[in-house]
């Protein structure tokens, strides 16, 4: 065996060099279950505790936006079983040991403090803990960023941290909790208006950090002047927005203001559809208040993380209109608490289609972002009264309407002309633009018969939003004349902030695009596996084409194409053969399509494939696509390439080789080779080597695969061969090759 390996060791070689990294590709990623504090202030230092699992050797972390850096500080595990009963057997040993002198008392307490921490085994997702030094500098971006750490496992996922501008308090860190219930639940020992020796007293204004454990309620004690309009913002599912193995999928954190007595003043545990609760209070009278957070049915765990922004703090609750059109001067109405006036009004202009932030300062605070969408279409204000179809507004196509939902059971009806088989689509942005209105949609005739209606349409590109509130309905008129849509709340809810924008229009073929994960790494010369999501949008079903923006030398993309009609592929990502350094590098993938006559480009957002409770799976938005591709150690590795032709196609019920060039390396038996995540009926026959390098065989099942199938392929290179870092035989990834684009094609 060991001669065999000897004889290979160019082809190994090889194949390592592909490898993402050691583990890149398996089941033990490193993965990052919650950071605490989850953030900090500008111009300070301080320890963060990172919880997680596969963390070992990590030596480097990685901010996305700029003004922060960290180091590392130290690293923690539990115990193994092994380890456990090692020590249990050398207590045992010095126990019976009848000469203890004072080194062995001081062994025994030393063995029962490291057994009485493992008395309940932690979950092993958080076991692990790497402790760094964050520093903040004093112009660093404001807001929510990214944190990864790199070690020898490669890159971690991102997880959330926020940098803001109020002096901060924590409390110490959570230990580990129980694996054996996901998330667990516990009663809690007293009442939630009662005080405890967990009250903690804090000067305003202020972040409070903290970790909710089982049965756990944190409360904080503060001093406020009568007249004060005081705001507690809490980030939680901020933070961690999705919990695989906890129902309802995140930390359902709950808000509540006590007076000196104990009196409850107000509670919530949510801001309108948000899970993160938000409160508002005028206060009274001067003294002391008690804010108080737990959880919603008392559970907890190390990834329970908050922080309560708390004090008079700007505050934004809605703006008006939610949007305006790319490259005009839009006036918009901004209300909210703690404003420099009651109502303001703001001039926004874009020149590009997009979402904005918008945000108010008071003094030489900031206070949260609103989104303001920004669009290529001619808009106009809804005019009241429109509530009936004999006062509709009349529009023309295309156009984007800015409206409100006024009061409870309003409702706006529009009317416009059409002809015989004119496709006409209406959607509303409402809930996608942080505006609490949940809409139904209703296209009626002009003798009132219902042509189409729709009250929830999901949009995949907005993972963060359980309730796809927001209306889309597209339908081909049946005759000329004029037609009427009515737009209400289900919920039969109006106001102020019930804001929307409602599109009205001939199709818009359009496209949006997700790639995960949004954490890569890659070996120098290697490949790693992306999937690439496209969210078509009015019924545009082209082909999309992918590539790389002011990448890096060296990085290229295989298989870089959407084929027309489908929703997702998967691609691959190869890194230069010198590497990048020690660095993580952002990089941007962009996707083009054609339309008729107009040419669409669009940029891949970076996203994570979050699951929540169990069981759903949603594509959440982060800001990069982070790559670590260490160097080759001073050489060029070498380079696995693709020979065949493509789209490589393979007969139904038939058999298709592709052949492979190994760079000068001979094939070795005992790797095999496997498609990835492969169309159904499609396998790998057989793998040989021959004079160009490699042949792999693919064969197509005719029961399962069908003529005009096509999309990409992704070989993956495996062994199951024991040895010194295998000793089960399990099977164990080496590499993935190139991905190449397939068709599936008729006898």
């Amino acid at each position: 065996m060991r001669r065999i390996f000897r004889d290979n060791l160019p082809l190994m070689a090889v194949f390592f060099a592909l490898a993402s990294s050691a583990a890149a590709q398996q089941k033990w990623n490193p993965r990052v279950a919650y950071v605490y504090p989850a953030g900090g202030k500008q111009g300070s230092t301080f320890q963060v505790v990172v919880g997680g699992q596969y963390l070992m050797g990590t030596n480097a972390v990685s901010f996305s936006g700029k003004g922060a850096t960290a180091k590392f500080v130290d690293y923690y595990r539990p115990l193994s079983q092994k380890e456990i009963n090692d020590l249990r057997e050398r207590l045992k040993t010095l126990m019976e040991d009848k000469k203890k002198d004072q080194s062995i008392f001081k062994e025994i307490a030393e063995i029962r403090q490291k057994l009485a921490k493992f008395i309940r085994k932690p979950n092993p997702a958080m076991a692990e803990r790497v402790t760094i030094e964050v520093t903040l500098a004093d112009d660093a971006e404001l807001g929510l960023r990214e944190l990864r750490l790199l070690g020898p496992r490669g890159l971690t996922n991102p997880v959330f941290f926020l940098v803001g501008q109020l002096a901060e308090t924590a409390e110490p860190p959570a230990e580990s909790t129980d694996p054996n219930s996901p998330v667990r639940q516990f009663k809690p020992k007293i009442g939630p208006s009662s005080k405890d020796d967990k009250e903690k007293t804090v000067a305003l204004p202020v972040v409070i950090n903290g970790q909710i454990t089982p049965g756990d309620v944190d409360r904080y004690r503060f001093r406020a002047q009568k007249g004060q309009r005081i705001v507690a913002v809490v980030s939680a599912r901020e933070l961690l927005p999705y919990l695989p193995d906890g129902v309802p999928g995140w930390f359902q954190a709950t808000l509540a203001l006590y007076d000196a007595a104990g009196k409850e003043l107000v509670y919530t545990d949510d801001y309108r559809f948000h899970p993160d609760p938000v409160l508002s209070y005028l206060i009274p009278a001067d003294g002391e208040y008690v804010v108080e957070i737990r959880d919603a049915i008392y559970r907890g765990r190390e990834d329970f993380v908050y922080r309560i922004a708390l004090g008079e703090l700007p505050f934004v609750t809605g703006i008006f209109p939610l949007g305006g059109p790319a490259g005009k001067a839009t006036s918009v109405q901004v209300r909210g608490w703690n404003l420099p006036a009651p109502e303001l009004a703001r001039t926004i202009k874009q020149d590009e289609v997009g979402v904005y932030p918008v945000s108010v300062t008071r003094g030489s605070l900031l206070s949260n972002q609103e989104p303001f969408a920004v669009n290529a279409l001619q808009e106009c204000l809804d005019r009241e009264p429109n509530n009936m179809p004999p006062s509709a507004q009349a529009l023309t196509l295309p156009i984007i309407v800015n409206g409100r939902i006024d009061q409870a059971d309003d409702r706006d009806v529009f009317r416009f002309e059409g002809k015989a088989g004119q496709r006409v689509v209406a959607e509303v942005m409402a809930r996608r633009l942080d505006s609490p209105v949940d809409s139904l949609l209703k296209l009626t005739d002009s003798a009132g018969k219902t042509i189409a209606t729709n009250d929830d349409h999901e949009d995949k590109g907005s993972g963060l939003n359980t309730h796809h509130a927001d209306s889309y309905l597209v339908a081909t008129l049946p005759a000329d004349g004029t037609y009427y849509l009515h737009l209400s709340d289900v919920q039969r809810k109006g106001g102020q902030e019930y804001a929307y924008r409602l599109r009205v229009s001939p199709p818009q073929g359009d496209f949006e695009l997700r790639v995960v994960p949004s954490s890569v790494s890659i070996r120098a010369g290697s490949a790693a596996p992306l999937t690439v999501y496209a969210l078509r949008k009015d019924g545009f079903a082209g082909e999309i084409e992918l590539s790389l923006k002011n990448a890096p030398d060296g990085f290229a993309l295989r298989g870089a194409r959407i084929p027309a009609g489908q929703d997702q592929v998967k691609i691959t990502l190869t890194a230069p053969s010198r590497g990048t350094g020690n660095e993580p590098v952002a990089l941007q993938i962009e996707g083009r399509a054609k339309d008729g006559g107009r040419v669409i480009v669009r940029p891949a957002a970076p996203a994570e494939d979050m699951e929540q409770a169990f069981a759903y799976h949603h594509l959440v938005p982060v800001n990069e696509l982070k790559v670590a591709a260490p160097g080759g150690g001073g050489f060029r590795r070498p380079t696995v390439k693709l020979v065949s032709p493509t789209p490589v196609k393979i007969p139904a019920g038939g058999t298709a080789r592709v052949m492979f060039d190994l760079g000068g390396a001979r094939y070795l038996g005992n790797l095999k080779l496997a498609l990835t995540d492969p169309p159904a009926g499609l396998s790998v026959k057989s793998v040989s080597p021959v004079k160009e390098g490699m042949e792999v065989v693919l064969q197509a099942d005719p029961t399962k695969s069908k003529p005009g199938s096509r999309g990409n392929l992704v070989l993956e290179v495996f062994t199951n061969a024991k040895g010194p870092f295998n000793k089960s035989g399990q099977r164990r990834q080496v590499a993935v090759l190139p991905a190449f684009a397939f068709e599936v094609v008729g006898k």
